[in-house]
């Protein structure tokens, strides 16, 4: 169905036929418009096209205010029950000791917890750049760590100066 910004009511069909949809849902067949308008208006409710691409356009008599209400209720449901995913990131480099990699692992694990993605960051300066292959043994030893309370998204790859890697929390059933 067409938000309510594309909707037109009443005068604004321009159209000569429609095929109206009564109050009940009945199908009433090809209408003249300025007929449909008259039954809507007898009935104290507004015509609404509510499939213009059709041809004719589908046409429903219905109360818009009440219909513009029941939609916007409907949005704010839906919003309510999104669940917006941030991204952390953490920062380490190739010569991490293993306190320090524990300690980061577990900021990971929180972070996966609390249902945000998170970008494991390896940053390799001066030549440290020659030894990738330190900071990929870094990222694996981080998803050892993790156990089985994660999904690879994006596995390690460089870019530039940097090695990283995506993990998401995994889906609870």
């Amino acid at each position: 169905m067409a938000t309510n910004r594309d909707l037109r009511i009443n005068g604004m069909i321009r159209v000569r036929e429609v095929r109206l949809i009564d109050d009940e849902g009945n199908q009433k067949g090809i209408v003249p418009t300025l007929d449909a308008v008259r039954m809507a208006q007898e009935r104290g409710m507004d015509l609404v096209e509510i499939a213009p691409q059709a041809n004719p356009p589908v046409c429903r008599i219905l109360d818009y205010g009440k219909f513009k209400f029941e939609q916007e209720k409907k949005n704010r449901e839906t919003k309510k029950k999104q669940k917006l995913v941030k991204m952390k990131e953490i920062r380490m480099q190739p010569k991490i000791e293993e306190h320090d990699l524990q300690f980061k692992t577990k900021h990971v694990r929180e972070f996966l917890e609390e249902g945000n993605k998170v970008k494991v960051t390896i940053r390799f300066r001066g030549r440290e750049l020659a030894h990738t292959e330190l900071g990929k043994e870094v990222l694996d030893q981080v998803l050892e760590l993790l156990e089985d309370s994660y999904v690879l998204d994006r596995p390690a790859l460089m870019e530039g100066r940097f090695m990283s890697m995506i993990v998401s929390p995994k889906v609870k059933k």
